[in-house]
């Protein structure tokens, strides 16, 4: 909200904006101080983030430079709290509010602490990295409690020889770099439960469900910084720059896990902004273009150009090779690439829908913003399908082929025996030692995989 003069008054955030304005349409319910701010304002301005956790951060970030003097939170040096790895020997993972000291890898600030306890939690499960101080560390005779329940490795009091690569593996998890390491505790697993190891097969089945959680929370590196872009006069720029009117362009990506779960997606925009009810999921009909990135584009542009809806414009995340498969599917729309270059964020440049390059854009000019804004979003929409697909995945087995066992059995047997490989070459006693399963249920189980056994 700003004044007659443009200055910024007060900065708020609201699921829905216009519930939100109606609580200052009466003056009178307001509190004084917000009463005597609701003489003042005359513009009204708002932006719209993806996610509460978006707005939180975008919230701060306007309340901390521009200091406006109708918000009472966030002014007087408080702050969203932030996790940080200290830099010594055995780095530390803390959690804080404050200033960024230089002698610590900061990651944040988290929208709760809750959030932020959620990620403590997930790197202790995954790295065993400390959490104690120096102090405590130092000082220590024997491990402490959490070096028995798996969460810390105790470099207080045990040699270590693998430390730094549990740092490192948590900086990945932090900036969001978690597929590999989940395709890497898949194998992992495999192996272990192959082996018939079903303890380390368990326990490498736990790092996967708790990297899976976080990163659908979405733990990432927050960049002080975010686009305020202006649609209209920014796709209007974006219809002078291409020669062409744009009403309704869509943007593509894909996600899978080497080959696994291959899946698309298409978000949408025109110029009023991300157009939600003609954003598209795919999964791959065609099984043999899994994990190729140019086949699987091929039959996603097929399939959202044939099926609607109409696309002035079509922007793909890629290379030449990307453009060239696009524009051969879909050739009487225009086809725009989106390069990353060999840096994601700054060195991004453009193929043209004449099959030209353009390097020259300004990287802080708002047609640059916006595709990158664009580009990032259709990643976000891709990513976010792409783990609800493997999830499920995860979680269907044999196990939910067999009628009676619902979802609260299945858990406790899995949890009992590690794997449902296990779960089939149980006996029935050792079945019906599962808690809360019954003989009934055990029988039943035990027929299943034995029906062949005279």
């Amino acid at each position: 909200m700003y004044d007659a003069d443009g200055t910024l008054l007060y900065v708020g955030k609201a699921k829905n904006l216009s519930n939100r304005l109606k609580q200052y349409i009466d003056i009178t319910k307001l509190e004084l101080h917000k009463q005597i701010m609701r003489t003042l304002v005359t513009r009204v301005d708002w932006e719209t983030v993806p996610t509460e956790s978006d707005a939180l951060l975008r919230e701060q970030e306007l309340i901390k430079t521009q200091k406006p003097k109708y918000n009472i939170m966030l002014t007087d040096g408080k702050m969203y709290p932030m996790l940080a790895l200290t830099q010594s020997e055995f780095p530390r993972l803390l959690k804080f509010r404050g200033k960024i000291s230089q002698r610590r890898d900061v990651y944040g600030p988290y929208p709760s602490v809750a959030a932020l306890n959620e990620t403590i939690k997930t790197i202790q499960k995954v790295c065993q990295l400390r959490t104690c101080t120096d102090t405590f560390m130092r000082n220590r005779a024997r491990p402490c409690l959490l070096h028995q329940i798996g969460r810390c490795s105790a470099p207080c009091t045990l040699s270590q020889t693998d430390y730094g690569a549990r740092v490192a593996l948590a900086r990945r998890i932090l900036t969001g770099d978690s597929e590999p390491i989940i395709a890497d505790l898949s194998a992992e697993m495999q192996k272990h439960s192959a082996n018939l190891d079903f303890e380390s097969a368990a326990a490498c089945r736990d790092k996967i469900a708790a990297l899976t959680h976080t990163a659908n929370r979405g733990i990432r590196r927050v960049h002080a910084h975010s686009a305020n872009l202006d649609w209209p006069n920014t796709v209007a720029e974006m219809e002078k720059w291409l020669g062409q009117k744009i009403e309704c362009a869509g943007v593509f990506d894909n996600s899978h896990l080497f080959g696994r779960n291959p899946v698309g997606a298409m978000i949408a925009f025109g110029p009023d902004g991300f157009i939600k009810s003609s954003y598209r999921h795919f999964k791959l009909n065609d099984a043999s273009r899994a994990g190729n990135d140019i086949a699987m584009m091929a039959e996603f542009v097929a399939r959202a150009t044939a099926r609607g809806p109409k696309l002035d414009l079509i922007i793909v995340d890629g290379g030449r090779a990307q453009w060239n498969i696009a524009h051969k599917t879909a050739p009487h729309i225009p086809i725009l690439g989106v390069t990353k270059g060999e840096v994601r964020d700054g060195d991004e440049h453009f193929i043209m829908p004449d099959g030209t390059e353009c390097r020259d854009m300004p990287k802080d000019s708002k047609l640059f913003l916006l595709l990158r804004a664009v580009r990032d979003e259709a990643h976000r929409f891709v990513i976010t399908y792409h783990r609800t697909v493997r999830a499920k995945t995860v979680t269907a087995s044999v196990l939910d082929e067999i009628e009676g066992i619902g979802p609260t059995r299945k858990k406790a047997l899995l949890l009992h025996f590690g794997s449902a490989r296990a779960v089939g070459d149980a006996d029935l006693a050792a079945l019906m030692r599962v808690p809360g399963l019954g003989k009934n249920a055990a029988e039943k189980i035990y027929a299943y995989f034995h029906s062949d056994v005279v």
